[in-house]
């Protein structure tokens, strides 16, 4: 018996529906080439584009390669690369559908997680202003291990939440089930710290590249949940090929706010003379 593969747009879609998607599919798909090959350089000038939109990309809180300014400063890094490496986490745990949030203890450590991160970046941005008290001396290390932790709780909470809106019958499976499985993630963490500031260039260069991409893919799923609540498509997904739509729309709204952030920026930066 020959199973019927599930068609785009959704098969329940009227007409005009089927119209209007292919329609905005095609201006997403055009809006996401002309941007990036409009953005000039390399890959890494590339990610810088994504860096100057989110972060405040200063030198000495930053990791280099080589002499060369990662796209994002390290509290920003580790940031986005706990975000990439709690959702493959996820992922090859099987929870590529998972639409709960963590039980209480989970959601416990991740506030903590959320702590840690907020208290760190306080007592840094306290240093940036001369004779400011400030309780220990910051670090590029504690940045980016702080960083890290508010990602793997950031992955957490946003991942479900995707779920829950994209699909028809999302699964009822938690995102992270037990404190264990937060040890884990640490434990992956530590890697990545080591990674980080092992100075290796081979190691350093798609390190920045996959952090710039985390950036791009956490503002890509918010962005796509806006979409689907705004054209009415929230829970209605029942392959991915039902979310080709949503997701090029967030990934294009993605890159054009980055855009329109990168453009002001710059010309604040000229107008004002900032400093970074």
């Amino acid at each position: 018996m020959t199973v019927p593969h599930p068609s785009w747009p959704p098969p329940d879609s009227s007409a005009p529906d089927s119209r209007r998607d292919w329609l905005l599919l095609s201006l997403a798909l055009i809006v996401i080439i002309g941007i990036t090959l409009l953005a000039p350089g390399g890959l890494l000038d590339k990610a810088d584009k994504i860096g100057y939109a989110v972060c405040h990309r200063i030198v000495v809180r930053s990791f280099l390669i080589g002499e060369r300014q990662m796209p994002l400063c390290a509290r920003c890094t580790g940031q986005y690369l706990g975000a990439v490496a709690g959702l493959l986490y996820l992922l090859m745990r099987g929870r590529v559908r998972a639409s709960e949030l963590p039980p209480a203890p989970v959601l416990a450590v991740l506030a903590l997680f959320l702590g840690l991160w907020a208290f760190d970046g306080v007592n840094s941005y306290l240093t940036l202003f001369p004779g400011m008290p400030h309780l220990y001396e910051p670090h590029n290390i504690l940045r980016v291990s702080t960083g890290l932790l508010q990602g793997f709780a950031v992955i957490s909470l946003v991942w479900p939440v995707f779920n829950l809106t994209a699909w028809a019958q999302p699964n009822a499976q938690r995102a992270i089930d037990h404190v264990r499985e937060l040890a884990v993630l640490v434990g992956v963490g530590a890697l990545l710290v080591l990674a980080v500031q092992s100075e290796v260039e081979a190691i350093l260069f798609p390190l920045a590249l996959i952090s710039a991409l985390g950036a791009l893919l956490l503002l890509t799923l918010v962005l796509t949940v806006m979409a689907l609540l705004i054209l009415r498509r929230a829970n209605r997904a029942t392959h991915w090929r039902h979310l080709i739509m949503p997701l090029a729309l967030g990934l294009a709204s993605s890159l054009t706010l980055i855009a329109l952030i990168d453009s002001a920026r710059a010309a604040l930066t000229r107008a004002w003379g900032l400093p970074f």
